[in-house]
């Protein structure tokens, strides 16, 4: 599982290829990306149109950048598939499932408030389909083995994300995995059943800091990385958090 990412223009994606190889040795038989791989810097309603901000900012180089990023991380993957099916060795093929972000959903919002730019930017733009991905409306759940995969839990109505995993467990009473948040979270339950549940905001997986955070949360301070989620049945799992850091010592030059 792969938090968010937030690609734009100028970052390092070195930990993206990490990532593929990392996944190439895990072999898990799912894929999931929680959904922000394109943070959309040229579509942000944070920074007005013309400020010096957006200066500069494009729509077509923020998505080149996470196409770009996300070829780097499927490169190893894809290069496995085909090395095992050349060699008629145990075929490797994991379902790969996209869940999409509210930085992704700033082109659906642009263009439902600009009906000028209907047909001139979208999500097709992404290379999702093209290597395979399943992808997932933003803030529709997925449950794959019991577990409901978002980019995050809704606290309510309002459609705002739960503050806390313990606040996830404790309003939907299933396991779930989720982004959004910078700062990872842990809880855990048991069902009346006696099945353990388990909640996870996932943090970040990148390595570059974000303006809009202060330094107390930026990555200077913020665990990121990857997960494993091993032995996934009816919602109950083990978890692994993998670390940037270890997958830089292992794949890094």
């Amino acid at each position: 599982m792969i938090p968010d990412t937030q690609v734009k223009p100028g970052v390092n994606t070195d930990h993206l290829e990490w990532a593929g190889h990392y996944a190439v040795k895990m072999k898990p038989d799912v894929i999931v990306h929680i959904g922000d791989h394109w943070d959309m810097p040229s579509l942000s309603s944070y920074d007005k149109k013309g400020s010096r901000q957006m200066e500069g900012k494009r729509y077509v180089k923020d998505i080149d950048a996470g196409n770009a990023a996300l070829d780097r991380f499927m490169a190893p993957i894809h290069a496995e598939v085909a090395r095992l099916k050349k060699g008629k060795r145990k075929s490797w093929n994991p379902r790969l499932v996209y869940t999409m972000g509210n930085h992704e959903n700033r082109i659906n919002r642009a263009a439902d408030e600009d009906a000028q730019l209907e047909d001139l930017i979208s999500t097709d733009d992404f290379n999702l389909v093209e290597h395979g991905f399943e992808v997932v409306p933003f803030l529709e759940p997925i449950v794959i083995d019991g577990v409901v995969f978002c980019h995050y839990i809704c606290s309510g109505v309002m459609g705002r994300s739960i503050s806390s995993a313990r606040i996830g467990l404790t309003k939907r009473h299933q396991s779930f995995v989720q982004g959004h948040v910078q700062q990872r979270d842990i809880a855990e339950g048991v069902r009346a059943d006696g099945k353990r549940i388990t909640g996870i905001m996932a943090g970040i997986f990148y390595s570059h800091d974000e303006g809009y955070i202060t330094p107390q949360h930026n990555t200077g301070s913020t665990w990121s990385g990857v997960w494993m989620l091993h032995d996934v049945q009816d919602g109950e799992m083990d978890y692994m958090p993998v670390s940037i850091d270890y997958l830089r010592s292992k794949y890094g030059e």
